[in-house]
């Protein structure tokens, strides 16, 4: 039973996210803190005790968070400034499914590149936990979103949620059909969770001055380039966003929260649950994330 320490709360866990990062961690593709450590970077439960100085949250407290390691537990102490508390409406499982990849969904459409109505997106793995929300959050703008997809259950997946039109990797290339669903434009923003396999294309589905942006490795880390590919193929411009720098202040990450949970209290995002493990399958969880057989969030419950 952890102790909390000044600033902090101890959370007991209902239930953990299972996201990409974790499978990272485990790796050693993000450095770990010193060994051994636990894995998991997004939970909700409720508070059970608070350390001095903590002013954000209170024991009893419904709460969530995200981006703080150490979920895979029963109990967790958390920086009380990074939990948000729940609406009642809204339960631990939906929350914990709902926090890292809905708050990336919220910062990549609102703040890396701000979609309006009429702007075209290409998001890649749109039929996964991360791509399912981007999707709807850049339907929530008003822009048109094409996804790719691995297969004609998932691209019925990334239809529901908002896909204009969806690409399967697996007998299609994706930048000869965003050609051709553009006009030959290309798309105004590409979304890229994907890395390796995907980032010389995804350059080439951009419109002149478009954005890519890179926010994970899912099939590994991109082979180093010469910047001046970017000036060549249409002054596009590169960023590689990460959610920490984007709910670094209490300010920005309640505010992201205040957002997320009301589309999510109107309908106007809906949460695809693949499957809940109890904690000690977390092992499989890792396995099934990494073989690519989910469509939606993994949850493990203590």
């Amino acid at each position: 039973m952890p102790a909390p320490q000044p600033g902090e709360a101890v959370v007991k866990i209902a239930a953990a996210g299972v996201n990409f990062i974790d499978v990272q961690h485990r790796e050693g593709r993000y450095k770990p803190p010193a060994l051994p450590f636990t894995v998991g970077s997004e939970a909700a439960g409720t508070v059970t005790a608070v350390g001095p100085g903590v002013t954000e949250v209170a024991v009893g407290d419904r709460v969530a968070y995200a981006m703080v390691l150490g979920a895979y537990a029963e109990y967790a102490a958390v920086p009380a400034k990074r939990l948000v508390r729940l609406p009642d409406a809204i339960g631990f499982e939906t929350a914990a499914a709902v926090m890292l990849q809905g708050f990336t969904a919220h910062y990549l459409t609102q703040s890396t590149f701000p979609l309006k109505a009429g702007d075209t997106a290409l998001v890649h793995a749109a039929a996964g936990g991360a791509g399912q929300l981007i999707v709807q959050a850049a339907r929530i703008c008003g822009a048109t979103v094409y996804g790719t997809v691995g297969s004609a259950a998932k691209a019925e997946i990334a239809k529901r949620v908002g896909a204009a039109a969806t690409i399967d990797y697996t007998h299609q290339d994706f930048e000869a059909e965003i050609k051709k669903l553009t006009n030959g434009r290309g798309v105004d923003v590409v979304y890229d969770s994907v890395g390796k396999d995907t980032f010389d294309k995804s350059l080439n589905c951009l419109r002149p001055r478009g954005v890519l942006a890179l926010f994970g490795f899912s099939s590994g880390p991109v082979t180093p380039f010469d910047p001046a590919t970017l000036g060549y193929k249409g002054s596009l411009f590169l960023t590689r966003p990460g959610l920490n720098q984007y709910i670094a202040t209490r300010e920005e990450l309640v505010g992201r929260a205040r957002d997320l949970f009301a589309w999510l209290q109107t309908g106007r995002i809906t949460i695809t649950v693949d499957r809940t493990l109890p904690l000690k399958d977390a092992a499989r969880a890792h396995e099934a994330l990494e073989a690519r057989q989910t469509a939606g969030k993994i949850l493990l419950v203590p």
